[in-house]
């Protein structure tokens, strides 16, 4: 199999879903209350896992029962767990997360150990970089160490999906090393300064972006599906209309879905298209890492 490495977060979300998300001041009752595996690093191994990926995780997390629940979860998933790193003196990422009777979110974040995934930590996973295929990695951990793993991948001549999230800006200099980008509409204009209010003008951002050195760009637009533009293609896929029930990790869904397919060799097109239904399967399920699809839930 094909080795995907993943670098990022993990956290524990607490979540509390209500008829709809407090405005600043205000409190609401009457909310259900739920703890969930989430981190958008620990969401996309997770949903790449259950979907066929050979998965190795690479994070930090506290010594503390959160801590120890996020490993035991991740050995539960069939993933390898030996760069699962611990620190003595943060405890680990947890965010508070209201989920509104529309499926729609806010999210904050505390990340704790998380802000501790060094440079250093992934120089002791070289190993598995030199005889890795595809990283896919975030923004909830120091970008130093983003930067860092990315150049490390591309020398290694692994294929870097980078997913800008939390949105933040990317320097020029690292565009030539990934290999997709994957931002939804928000964190395209961050980047381009282009408002993503049609195709035409996802166009002009991707236009935007490539000039940069970046090989193939995904945008993703929530229910309306995702485009795809490469100096060769561009395509736009669409969704299929759900329910949505909470929509807090369909990204990272879609992310980890498309790692696998890229792990995999697939053709733009349907890679992009089983990233799509993973991620719409997602919605309609309560919670980040516990929404997450099996393949066989895709048949």
């Amino acid at each position: 199999m094909s080795k995907i490495i993943v670098v990022g977060s993990s956290n524990t979300d607490m979540v509390i879903q209500s008829e709809r998300i407090p405005r600043p001041g205000e409190t609401i009752l009457g909310g259900s209350f739920f703890m969930n595996p989430g981190g958008k690093g620990a969401n996309q191994a997770v949903a790449a896992a259950r979907l066929g990926g050979d998965v190795h995780f690479i994070c930090k997390v506290g010594q503390d029962v959160f801590g120890d629940m996020a490993r035991q979860q991740f050995e539960n998933e069939g993933m390898h767990t030996e760069f699962v790193m611990s620190d003595a003196n943060l405890p680990s990422g947890v965010a508070l997360i209201n989920v509104d009777a529309k499926g729609e979110n806010s999210i904050t974040v505390a990340s704790g150990a998380n802000g501790a995934l060094h440079t250093t930590d992934i120089d002791q996973a070289e190993a598995i970089f030199e005889s890795g295929d595809v990283l896919l990695i975030q923004l909830e951990t120091p970008l130093e160490t983003v930067w860092h793993a990315i150049k490390k991948a591309h020398k290694n001549g692994l294929k870097v999906i980078l997913n800008p999230a939390p949105a933040a800006k990317i320097p020029d200099e690292i565009y030539p090393y990934i290999y997709t980008l994957t931002p939804n509409e928000t964190e395209t204009e961050l980047l381009t300064g282009v408002s993503i209010d049609s195709l035409a003008k996802a166009q002009e951002a991707a236009h935007i972006l490539l000039n940069k050195g970046l090989k193939h760009l995904i945008i993703t637009m929530g229910s309306q599906g995702a485009y795809y533009q490469s100096a060769e293609t561009k395509l736009f896929i669409p969704t299929k209309p759900v329910q949505a029930v909470d929509t807090t990790a369909a990204g990272d869904c879609f992310n980890g879905a498309l790692a696998v397919s890229i792990s995999q060799a697939k053709e733009w097109e349907p890679a992009i298209q089983f990233a799509c239904e993973a991620a719409t399967r997602s919605v309609t399920k309560m919670g980040a890492q516990a929404s997450m699809p099996y393949l066989a839930d895709l048949a």
